[in-house]
Formats: structure tokens, C-alpha cells, sequence
């Protein structure tokens, strides 16, 4: 997951060494958004996820993502070829983020909600090294690219030791129209709303956070390569935090239930969303502390509303219901990744996240209903 934000984390280092448009910047992400709901459509109308060996599927994605994110190296950074290695890089990661979710899923006994908890904090941790690369690199954006592909490498070398769990269901037959179930059957219709709800909020936030706080930075501390590297080391903490978010909301998933954990967890983001603006410019150590604390709420409910999806789900067909659950999200985040610059420019950074806000409380109204519905009762052994 490094290959994820590899290029986003490198922005303000770009921005210094060439003459980066801030279109550009917002396509480093919005590129690999762009490829993974591609190849998560793909993925949901061919069951791919199901039908194939999970684990080769998921190391032949890590060996070429990697490979794609390292060509980068060859181009220049504004080009148009750089945009297109990212998009393939996208495309790549359906078979590793979605696939990685089966994987765990089909491990667990009682206990959906830490065990995906533990695998998206994972992922959250390596969507956030990129930015510890950036900054133990001294803002090389050349090494930050390298690294990460070598880390995408070594996953792929790790997947060797991995085995299918025995909740796994036998591959079923392919059924074109099983993707569509995630929005006929209303459990999976409101878990997949909510988890729209916290799409809205939560890449966006990860693709310009690290350019807020240096933007913050520049102004209390100072103009120069300390204060972008402390910038770079502070988001890789606020992106980390989501780690030890996923699996504390795993662990209270699974003893009060999926609603319960996303509600809570969106209204707190939803609330930093609104107010982390106002602390641009002033105090670091006040600002930093609300980032963390909205870095680790922001992402804790990602795994629930997976474990939800994963319940509620036929089980042959977990993978497709997942695959279509995140290539929804994933879509939804191409507009917010690029409305944040946009407000940027018209109003400032003071009011640029508040744009999110409405994301989880949408979200927190569709878990509500899922709550109260008779589908409650398969969450969380009956915990909703």
C-alpha cells in the first residue's frame, strides 16, 4: 500500500524542484483512484476475486504495481506517462487491497471486526510510509518513489507464506449479475451507503493532509527543507494513527457492533473535518494533536463497514460484494480528492476540509437505519 501515496507524498518536494500544476498534483492520487475503480468493475463483473487463487492473484498485482511505480523514475514528474504509471498502479491494487480483505476474512471465528481491523490498519500503515520515506530521505522524492516499489516487492515475496483460511468458500460459478446484490438487498444497500458516506471524508483527507500541515508549517515555523521534513514525519504519524484506530475499532466492533463503532468513529471525524481548519497557521502542537485525532477516526471504520459487507454477503461471493462495495467508494473519492485544491483556491485552507463534513454524517444515517433493521441481527454475532 506505499504505492498508494508514493507520488502524493513527494508534492511539496516537487513543487520546489519543478514547476508542478496543481492539477497534476491532484492526479497523482486521483490517477490510482481512478485505475482501482477500473479494476475493481472489472474484478466485480468477472468475480475475480473469488474465482482465482487469492494468493497468486494478489503477488502478481503487488510484482507489477511495484514495477509500474518504479518506471516513474524514468519520466519526468509533469508528464503524462507519469499520470499512466500511476493509473496502472491503480488498476493493480484491486488485486491486492480487496483481495487482502478475503484473505483475512476468511480467518476469522468470531472475531470479523479485529481481524480486518488489523488488516486495513496495515494497510493505513502503508498507505502512510511514503511520508516517513520523504522525510528520513531529506526530501529526495527520487528515493521516497524506490522505496516504496522495494516495499511493494518484498509484499509480494511475503504473499509465498500465505494460506487461504477455512471460512474460505469453495470458488463458485461465474454470475454476472452477483455484483448487483450489493444494491438490491438493502442490509448491503445501507452498509454500502454508509461506506460511501466515509469515502467522501476519507482520501481526500489522506491526499492533502500532508500539504496542509506543511502549508501550517511554513507559516509558524520556517520557510526551508527542516520544516518540510518535519511536515513529512508529523503526516506519516496522523496517517498511522489509523492503524491503531482499525484495530481498537475491531476489538469494540466486536463486542457492541458494527453500527455502534461507525457512528462513533464519523462523528468525531466529521467534527475535526469542520474544525481542523481554524488551527491553520497557529499553534503546531494543538494542530497536530486534532490531526491525530482525526487521522485515527477517520479510517477506524473502514474495516467495519468490510466485516459488514462480509456478513451480510452470500459466502461464495465475499469477494465480489467487497470489490463492489470498494469500486463505489474508490469513484466517489475521484471528486473530493479534486474539490479540495479547488476550495483551497477560492477560501483558503481554514475552510477546505469542511467540504468533507457531510460525507460522514450521511454515513452515520444509513448505519443508523442498518441499526434498526431486522440485518442487524447477522452484525457481529447479533450485536448490529
Amino acid at each position: 500500500m506505499a504505492l498508494w501515496f508514493s507520488a502524493s507524498a513527494v508534492v511539496p518536494a516537487l513543487r520546489e524542484s519543478v514547476d508542478l500544476p496543481p492539477l497534476t498534483a491532484s492526479l497523482f492520487t486521483s490517477a490510482v483512484q481512478a485505475g482501482f475503480v477500473v479494476g475493481t468493475i472489472l474484478s466485480a463483473l468477472f468475480n475475480l476475486a473469488d474465482r482465482f487463487d487469492a494468493r497468486r492473484f494478489r503477488m502478481a498485482s503487488a510484482r507489477t504495481a511495484a514495477a509500474a511505480n518504479a518506471l516513474i523514475l524514468a519520466f519526468e514528474p509533469a508528464s503524462v506517462a507519469v499520470i499512466g504509471l500511476r493509473f496502472v498502479t491503480g488498476v493493480c491494487m484491486a488485486g491486492i487491497y480487496i483481495v487482502g480483505m478475503k484473505l483475512a476474512a476468511g480467518w476469522a471465528r468470531g472475531n470479523m471486526g479485529l481481524m480486518l481491523g488489523g488488516l486495513v490498519g496495515g494497510l493505513t500503515l502503508g498507505s502512510a510510509i511514503p511520508h516517513m520515506f520523504n522525510a528520513l530521505g531529506g526530501i529526495d522524492w527520487e528515493f521516497t518513489i524506490a522505496a516504496s516499489s522495494v516495499s511493494a516487492a518484498v509484499a509480494a515475496l511475503a504473499m509465498m507464506w500465505v494460506e487461504e483460511g477455512p471460512n474460505t468458500a469453495k470458488r463458485p460459478p461465474f454470475r454476472l449479475g452477483a455484483a448487483f446484490r450489493a444494491w438490491t438487498e438493502r442490509g448491503l444497500r445501507l452498509a454500502n451507503i454508509g461506506y460511501l458516506g466515509h469515502m467522501w471524508e476519507l482520501y481526500a483527507m489522506w491526499a492533502w493532509i500532508g500539504v496542509f500541515l506543511d502549508a501550517s508549517f511554513r507559516l509558524t515555523m520556517s520557510d526551508d527543507a527542516n520544516t518540510a521534513a518535519f511536515a513529512a514525519m508529523v503526516t506519516f504519524v496522523v496517517m498511522g494513527a489509523g492503524a491503531i484506530g482499525c484495530l481498537g475499532g475491531g476489538v469494540l466492533s466486536d463486542r457492541f457492533g458494527r453500527t455502534t463503532v461507525t457512528i462513533m468513529a464519523m462523528g468525531v471525524s466529521g467534527f475535526c473535518a469542520l474544525t481542523v481548519g481554524f488551527l491553520f497557521g497557529g499553534a503546531v502542537w494543538p494542530l497536530i494533536f486534532v490531526c491525530i485525532v482525526w487521522g485515527a477516526t477517520v479510517v477506524a471504520d473502514s474495516p467495519q463497514f468490510s466485516a459488514s459487507i462480509a456478513e451480510l454477503s452470500e459466502p461464495a461471493y465475499v469477494g465480489t460484494m467487497l470489490t463492489v462495495q470498494t469500486s463505489a467508494g474508490f469513484l466517489l473519492t475521484l471528486i473530493t480528492i479534486h474539490m479540495v485544491p479547488l476550495v483551497v483556491d477560492l477560501v483558503g485552507w481554514q475552510f477546505a476540509f469542511a467540504i468533507l463534513a457531510p460525507g460522514p454524517l450521511v454515513g452515520i444515517v444509513a448505519m443508523w437505519r442498518l441499526r434498526h433493521s431486522p440485518d442487524a441481527a447477522r452484525l457481529a454475532g447479533g450485536k448490529g
